[in-house]
């Protein structure tokens, strides 16, 4: 029998386009009028629910995709593709008749970080009641992950009302909560959002907050800061701890990951399901920072939230920070092996394996304390 959903990853799901860059081009070749022959194409699902949901798959978690879809090819093409990867996996999501499904033209150049050509679609008409909450009633549920809200529309309409309400409602369950966010165009009317308000709103509610540096910085200091300074870094953390969330980690792209945890006892023991049979002393009031494996890179799309789907599934087999941090950083170092988000990412016996077998790990930032 078949082991019921743990986790259901929630949020931004488009259809990613890849185009296969040759040798020795660039993006500085992208010129008016100028062809540049390229190879084929990769066509796959995207965004954090394909992403985090399907890396967790793979590594043998089982999961439930939630996302928002249209009624259009690219829609069938996300639902026959999660279909192929797990029968039931996009069981949860919603097809949405008249609307279109989001996509991403992603370009990847060879040792470049990506850049996209982005068409929210559904993506954007996402509500709160857009979760099957009977799902995340089930018993064995024990973890719920949300991503990419900067780039769904209604999510952060009036300063995050549906982000807050659901969240909430996902509480009410015991379910340990975890959201992951997203750059976004300063011009867009997410550039227009308090994102300090927002967060004081949502956070409370959140057990896990898991964003890039970048786009934390670009949250809470839009007109720049040191990515580099340890004090911003820790600063934001605190930050963010004193909102509300019980666990915050930076993803620092080549640098690793960061990890600061609250000093609350009482807010640690309210973190929900996920933190069940963890010591939880163990989590508590720690800093520290986990460096990147080293590997050759084949493309960046989808590391971080892979990382992320490291970081959750060494919490769900009750690791120490230390080693949730390390499985983090090490699935996110599987995934740029290969071009695509997530086929580099093998099953967490073997990405166990493979750091056990003294897998080399490349500098990276220290926080003047432990690094692990």
């Amino acid at each position: 029998m078949p082991i019921p959903p743990q986790v259901i990853v929630a949020g931004c799901v488009c259809l990613d386009v890849i185009p296969g860059w040759p040798a020795g081009a660039a993006v500085a070749d992208i010129l008016p009028g100028k062809l540049i022959e390229m190879g084929p194409v990769s066509v796959a699902t995207g965004g954090a629910v394909s992403n985090t949901g399907l890396a967790l798959h793979r590594l043998g978690v089982p999961v439930q995709l939630v996302g928002k879809v249209g009624d259009d090819p690219f829609g069938r093409m996300i639902l026959e593709a999660f279909e192929r990867q797990g029968p039931g996996l996009a069981d949860g999501m919603v097809v949405a008749p008249g609307e279109a499904t989001s996509y991403s033209v992603v370009i990847n150049p060879p040792g470049v970080d990506r850049s996209f050509l982005h068409c929210p679609g559904a993506n954007h008409t996402f509500v709160a009641d857009d979760v099957p909450y009977d799902r995340v009633a089930d018993p064995a549920m024990r973890l719920f992950h949300f991503g990419y809200p900067p780039i769904m529309r209604r999510t952060f309409a009036n300063d995050g009302e549906q982000l807050e309400r659901m969240f909430a409602r996902v509480g009410e369950f015991g379910v340990t909560t975890s959201l992951d966010m997203c750059g976004f165009d300063p011009a867009s009317p997410a550039g227009q959002v308090d994102w300090p308000r927002l967060l004081a709103r949502v956070l409370p509610a959140v057990d896990l907050f898991l964003p890039s540096l970048d786009e934390t910085l670009q949250m809470f200091h839009p007109g720049g800061a040191e990515t580099g300074d340890m004090n911003v870094i820790r600063s934001l953390a605190d930050r963010l701890l004193a909102m509300g969330a019980a666990v915050v980690g930076f993803k620092l792209g080549d640098q690793g990951l960061y990890v600061r945890t609250t000093a609350d006892a009482n807010r640690l023991a309210a973190a929900g399901k996920a933190f069940v049979g963890v010591k939880l002393d163990a989590w508590l009031n720690r800093e520290l920072a986990a460096p990147c494996f080293e590997v050759e890179v084949a493309g960046t799309t989808g590391a971080g939230d892979c990382t992320i789907a490291g970081f959750l599934a060494g919490l769900l087999a009750g690791l120490s920070p230390e080693e949730t941090a390390t499985a983090a950083t090490a699935v996110g170092a599987c995934s740029v092996e290969q071009p695509d988000a997530t086929s580099g990412v093998p099953h967490w016996s073997a990405v166990r394996k493979r750091v056990e077998s003294g897998w080399r790990r490349r500098a990276g930032i220290s926080h003047g304390g432990m690094q692990c």
